[in-house]
């Protein structure tokens, strides 16, 4: 028989190849199931690429499932951007949207079926008094009073609950395992609790929900998954997920399998702190574009394939470890720096005085849009006895080591002519506000004779600039790992985002509905769309550039 995948480059991968040839399966099916309590991040990027690219590789499908069983913290905004995210990352699920909420009749029976066996029991404990008696990794827990009760009991006190007769707080469901096994979470975990919440699906009809790990095996089960994949804190469940379904009798041929979860240097993926971010107004909402969420990423200029890419390059596998954050700038560049048409801004403006040309003078120049691609075309730039360049490429002090104009010293302005500076003048402040230099005529697209030029410099002219706002983001966190320190808001980086106020080419805006820009030595930026482009043009940083020009 031919093998339909010889190139394995993951456990899961080699899994599923394994059991296609041992026809375990005949049909390749997994499942993206986010909870909608939150906006997705880097790290569910992660399970969505694994999830629908393994499905396509295999030919097989994959669903989309909200696994919706606690309408305390969920809401329907959370749905929309889920759908957002997964199609702006260019896949598409199997028929329709699910959700674990349309299974609640068929999960309820079978809670009702493992009373009847015997392998359930409403306990009354309260939740501090179960988690007491739950035990630890070194003792064991202790059985619950209520344990015992008989089953015909059980039954009338979760029918109870169902009719909303019973409060919060006061009784739950659980599974009659081991109070005594090593793994904890088979210690009569909780399979049903009361909720008095109105649900986005099934509005009041319910007033008890199933727990996520009752109701996430039976839904892979319902839906003929053929591989459940979950992050390594679930390793522990899989134990609980077998069991469920091994006494519920249900025919299914699904098996649930782990990998390592994504940590990313600077950042933190953990719900609940990105919640302190947006609570304590450290960045302006969950699609800040420092935030390492999908909405952030997208905001900041990020593109669907350099996520793709990123989810690709840092694998699958068992093992924990944290991805340096360089790797994901490195998938961005990768993905712009073949399309993005190069242009020229000047952040820090300082203004040079061309000496030796008149204040009409005007000499039309052609840019190409980029350096190695020509069929991508050219735009024009206006060369004029006014320029702007960066005031970070003008040191006052002369130094024949930096690439960088000074005093008596020429340099190279892009694509123009060589320059040379000869005095400056300083505001009351001692701020340097003019430098006044002249240019060599014959140095356009040619080195002058017997004279070398260290150092290429980028600039506009004043008869060509469109006053722009750049937002600078950088690192939230001022350390590598802020997910593992207590006080992680005491590490913010106050430098996340600076702005500033310069210019940028007018041909700009002939281009406007260009994904990404490359700003010559500053790094690949993209239009901000929350500001009016005519109004208050601002563009983001998505990324700094790897190799800059000196």
């Amino acid at each position: 028989m031919k093998k339909q995948h010889s190139k394995i480059s993951n456990f899961i991968q080699k899994i599923i190849s394994e059991d296609i040839q041992n026809k375990k399966i005949t049909h390749v099916k997994t499942r993206f199931p986010p909870e909608p309590n939150g906006y997705l991040h880097l790290g569910h990027a992660k399970s969505i690429c694994l999830n629908f690219d393994l499905a396509q590789e295999f030919k097989g499908t994959c669903n989309l499932r909200f696994d919706d069983t606690n309408p305390k913290n969920e809401d329907t905004c959370y749905i929309n951007s889920i759908i957002q995210d997964i199609k702006w990352l260019e896949y598409k699920w199997h028929n329709k949207i699910r959700y674990a909420s349309l299974y609640f009749n068929k999960i309820y029976q079978y809670a009702i079926k493992l009373i009847k066996k015997g392998l359930a029991y409403v306990d009354q404990l309260s939740p501090e008094e179960i988690r007491t008696f739950r035990g630890t990794l070194t003792t064991s827990g202790i059985d619950s009073p209520y344990r015992t009760q008989s089953i015909e009991k059980n039954l009338n006190l979760f029918k109870k609950m169902k009719q909303g007769k019973m409060l919060e707080g006061t009784a739950c469901l659980r599974a009659k395992i081991d109070m005594a096994s090593n793994c904890i979470t088979m210690r009569d975990p909780v399979l049903y609790r009361i909720i008095f919440s109105k649900h986005h699906q099934t509005n009041k009809k319910w007033c008890i929900y199933p727990t996520y790990d009752f109701t996430h095996c039976i839904s892979d089960a319902l839906e003929k998954i053929t591989h459940s994949l979950c992050t390594l804190e679930f390793q522990d469940h899989r134990k609980l997920y077998e069991w469920i379904l091994k006494k519920i009798d249900i025919s299914c041929n699904t098996h649930q399998y782990e990998f390592s979860r994504l940590k990313l240097e600077y950042s933190v993926l953990s719900k609940r702190k990105l919640n302190l971010l947006v609570n304590n107004k450290v960045v302006n909402g969950w699609d800040d574009p420092r935030m390492p969420t999908l909405s952030g990423l997208r905001n900041r200029g990020y593109t669907p394939s350099s996520i793709k890419l990123f989810c690709k390059k840092i694998g699958i596998t068992k093992q924990e470890n944290t991805i340096q954050l360089s790797f994901l700038e490195s998938c961005i560049r990768s993905d712009l720096n073949p399309i993005a048409p190069r242009y020229m801004a000047v952040i820090h403006p300082i203004k040079i005085q061309i000496c030796n040309l008149s204040d009409n003078y005007e000499e039309i120049l052609n840019i190409p849009n980029h350096p190695t691609k020509p069929n991508m075309g050219c735009h024009k730039s206006i060369f004029s006895n006014t320029l702007y360049i960066d005031q970070n490429d003008f040191y006052e002090n002369k130094s024949e080591l930096l690439k960088k104009l000074a005093i008596g010293k020429e340099i190279r302005l892009r694509y123009s002519y060589v320059i040379k500076a000869h005095k400056i003048k300083k505001d009351q402040n001692n701020n340097i506000k003019t430098i006044f230099c002249t240019y060599d005529k014959n140095t356009l697209g040619k080195n002058p004779k017997n004279r070398k030029i260290l150092g290429v410099i980028h600039w506009i002219s004043e008869k060509n600039v469109l006053p722009a706002r750049f937002f600078l983001y950088d690192k939230l966190f001022t350390i590598q790992s802020p997910e593992t320190v207590k006080n992680f808001l005491q590490y913010i980086n106050t430098n996340s985002l600076v702005i500033k106020y310069g210019f940028v080419e007018k041909d700009i805006l002939t281009n406007i509905s260009t994904t990404a820009y490359q700003f010559e030595r500053e790094g690949y930026f993209c239009i901000n769309k929350n500001f009016s482009i005519t109004k208050n043009l601002t563009f983001n940083r998505i990324v700094t550039l790897k190799d800059k020009i000196k």
